[in-house]
């Protein structure tokens, strides 16, 4: 969809061209729940993303043996110099056990990018944001860029949709504020009187604007496969809603 006001003076109004791989030194590791830690990387060779990118991270064990993975920019444009990067661990994983559960500060990692166009933010309002589980990352790069622009640009709407299994896998806790809805689709926090479920509907509807806005979803297949449908009947037209999906590749 092409129109809307670009926020912040950060971000470019096309995709950058990525980097090539270069050494990112780890900032610091903080857990976001049991299985799930946010890594903040400071780069050599900053680029300001488009909020929606994300970055490869490659590892390369003394055998020469490579392994490689994608993961989702949290961060704003904003922060320069670093990115903050979240990895779910995966039980058969070859990659983001090492970096949810070894990765120290001052350790270093080889980065490329940030890649990404069509699932990259760049102003456009109103936007609907649906995330479930590790799908609310990039997200919250949309939410985050959106909270320190000033001015006229403040004004867009952004409203966020977060789905979770439970109150343990929650990410960014303290960062979910007003223009969120959550809802839990298995275990419920004590005296919840939110939303349950899956994304349905009936909670999409009131956070909803087809007429003139645009759309990302990001999670599992299935919830891309749902959430999309249910916009769509909402009145999205196709063309509008951005989707992005993660599978279990390690």
């Amino acid at each position: 969809m092409e129109g809307g006001a670009v926020l912040g003076g950060l971000v470019p109004p096309r995709a950058p061209a990525p980097t090539g791989w270069q050494t990112a030194r780890v900032l610091a590791r903080e857990p976001q729940h049991a299985a799930s830690a946010s890594l903040r990387l400071a780069l050599e060779r900053w680029l300001a993303h488009l909020p929606g990118q994300h970055y490869d991270v490659r590892l390369t064990a003394p055998d020469g043996c490579q392994a490689q993975r994608s993961y989702s920019i949290a961060s704003a444009p904003e922060d320069t110099g670093a990115i903050e990067l979240v990895v779910d661990r995966l039980p058969d994983g070859e990659v983001s056990p090492y970096l949810v559960d070894e990765l120290r500060p001052g350790d270093e990692l080889e980065v490329r990018g940030p890649i990404g166009g069509w699932f990259a933010w760049r102003g456009e309002s109103p936007v609907l944001l649906v995330g479930g589980g590790s799908g609310v990352v990039p997200l919250m790069a949309m939410l985050r860029h959106h909270r320190r622009a000033d001015g006229a640009q403040a004004q867009a709407d952004v409203r966020l949709a977060a789905s979770f299994r439970s109150p343990d896998v929650v990410l960014f806790r303290d960062e979910l504020g007003p223009e969120t809805v959550v809802t839990y689709s298995r275990d419920f926090p004590d005296g919840w009187m939110g939303a349950r479920g899956r994304v349905s509907r009936e909670l999409l509807a009131p956070l909803a604007r087809p007429q003139d806005g645009v759309a990302f979803v990001c999670g599992s297949n299935g919830f891309v496969e749902s959430a999309s449908g249910l916009l769509l009947e909402l009145g999205y037209d196709p063309g509008v809603v951005r989707t992005e999906r993660f599978g279990p590749t390690g």
